[in-house]
């Protein structure tokens, strides 16, 4: 068993690593698709990600979210608008990579829990723990300062922060799958999108036709680009503690970052540099206080969790992987209590941080768990 549970938590590992690496390094991957304009991406993005999703939900035959969603309007709304937000968020990130603005666009992923705590506050009325609003604070003078830096506001990295928040606590109450979710949200987007498409064809200015079969077969990946990482994800969510995946997160803007400075070459003066480095210390604010609130938890919920084992015949060993997924009493205290480490529920600031942690554009997963923000 304990053999069996260490090569779970080793699949685990690998999928976060996977998800998170290539979320991290699909900078590199947006400029291979010019000439086609962020625009034409994006629509491309939005067309193949429901071919791809469309395909894999067919193998797997679940359709019967499907059925439900469409007789719940209030839950339909909500997807509606949480398509209306990534859409945003992926353009504008594209747009970002594509331009020249990478190290500005990791700082927006950089900055998303700061913003989704903050949010936590204003709309949520939570109340935050003296570590959580100093880290808050540091992050609003790293603003200013980078806003000095870049001699006006860093608005690709707000819109990719806020966008991704926002999207994040529309997800948290639509409470659908990560693959079920972008299924969602690329039906909703693809009439829209193809219709775009047509529309650019009929003026010329469609390059999926003009540029070659490789450049088509670039456009048509963006689906695979846009899946697999949330795939692997979703793989990884039910097999490693979510303290694990709140650390990893941090893994995609900080190769974003080392790609925008090393491989793109922008430009890092020193208030950047300066700005930069008090966003990364309120960071280690926010996860330091976490990891400590985890074990506060964990010790506090020990020794309930052995009572309700002992009282709850067949209860399941909290080592046992077929846990993983927090479906009994037993293992489902233990995740909960691991959950604190990535700032989700049970702490105040919680529920915020719970709809997004963290990337660019990849939806939320089921069970309050979400990645940071993917490209």
């Amino acid at each position: 068993m304990a053999g069996t549970s260490r090569s779970e938590g080793r699949t685990g590992l690998l999928n976060g690593l996977a998800a998170y690496g290539m979320w991290g390094l699909v900078p590199l991957f947006w400029p291979l698709l010019k000439p086609a304009g962020a625009t034409e991406i994006l629509a491309h993005r939005m067309v193949w990600s429901l071919a791809f999703v469309a395909v894999a939900l067919l193998v797997v035959r679940r359709w019967a979210w499907a059925g439900e969603l469409l007789r719940q309007p209030r839950r339909l709304g909500l997807v509606v608008i949480a398509a209306a937000v990534i859409t945003v968020n992926w353009g504008v990130y594209i747009w970002a990579v594509n331009s020249g603005h990478v190290v500005e666009a990791s700082l927006g992923y950089f900055i998303n829990p700061l913003v989704t705590i903050a949010m936590g506050v204003l709309i949520l009325k939570e109340r935050l723990r003296p570590a959580q609003w100093a880290a808050v604070g540091i992050g609003f003078s790293a603003v200013l300062v980078l806003t000095i830096g870049f001699g006006r506001p860093p608005w690709i990295s707000l819109t990719l922060a806020f966008s991704f928040a926002i999207y994040g606590l529309v997800k948290k109450k639509v409470n659908l799958g990560g693959v079920e979710s972008l299924a969602a949200e690329t039906a909703i987007q693809f009439l829209p999108a193809l219709g775009y498409l047509l529309w650019l064809s009929a003026h010329g200015g469609l390059t999926f036709a003009t540029e070659g079969v490789g450049h088509a077969a670039l456009l048509a990946s963006t689906g695979l680009v846009t899946a697999l990482p949330l795939v692997c994800f979703g793989a990884a969510a039910i097999r490693v503690p979510l303290s694990t995946l709140g650390l990893l997160q941090y893994l995609a803007p900080v190769f974003q970052f080392l790609l925008g400075v090393l491989y793109f070459g922008e430009a890092m003066p020193p208030e950047r540099w300066a700005g930069f480095a008090l966003v990364w210390l309120a960071l280690v604010l926010l996860t330091g206080d976490a990891l400590r609130t985890s074990r506060r938890a964990a010790r506090t919920l020990g020794p309930a969790i052995t009572e309700s084992r002992a009282a709850t015949p067949g209860a399941t060993d909290p080592t046992d992987p077929a846990g993983a997924t927090g479906t009994t009493g037993a293992t489902g205290g233990v995740r909960e209590a691991g959950s604190v480490a990535s700032g989700v529920s049970g702490t105040p600031g919680g529920a915020a941080v719970a709809a997004a942690s963290g990337v660019p554009g990849a939806p939320a997963p089921e069970a309050g768990v979400s990645p940071l923000a993917k490209p």
